[in-house]
């Protein structure tokens, strides 16, 4: 039991990490393909940038990719990165990912601060945001959540 109970205080303090992490980054401008606080951001980026930091995830190399890949292929490239660190969840907690459908694939994610609220690099906002994921053009697209985290009964 008292594993168990070290386990979920060394998950909470690792969400609130990420968070605390994400929300050092708004207002930065979006940027394709950039990773530099303050300077520029996408949302693929974003995460990367925010789970290294926190130590949570070793740094990788995303590769090259054109900003409108999602309106021209269908091979699921930004849930390959995703799906490298962690498993879909049906209940987001603080510091999980959700990941949209734009285009043909999954090309959009934020890092989940309470659902619905949720921090990503947004192109029509032009920045870093702290934003509702389930409003605006996010509203008709069918959100769905991974986290990093081992998934426990209770």
């Amino acid at each position: 039991m008292i594993k168990l109970n070290q386990d979920i205080d060394q998950e909470r303090t690792q969400r609130e990490a990420v968070v605390a992490e994400a929300r050092e980054w708004l207002g930065t401008p979006y940027h394709h393909r950039a990773q530099v606080m303050g300077a520029g951001v996408d949302c693929g980026q974003l995460l990367v940038a925010v789970y290294v930091a926190c130590g949570l995830v070793a740094p990788f190399e995303t590769g090259d990719y054109p900003a409108d890949w999602m309106l021209h292929r269908e091979e699921e490239r930004y849930l390959g990165w995703v799906k490298k660190f962690a498993v879909e969840t049906a209940t987001p907690q603080p510091g999980d990912i959700v990941v949209w459908q734009f285009g043909r694939c999954i090309s959009h994610g934020g890092i989940v601060v309470e659902w619905p609220q949720i921090i990503h690099a947004y192109r029509p906002e032009c920045m870093c945001v702290l934003g509702d994921g389930s409003i605006g053009d996010l509203a008709h697209r069918k959100p769905r959540f991974f986290t990093i985290w081992p998934e426990r009964e209770i």
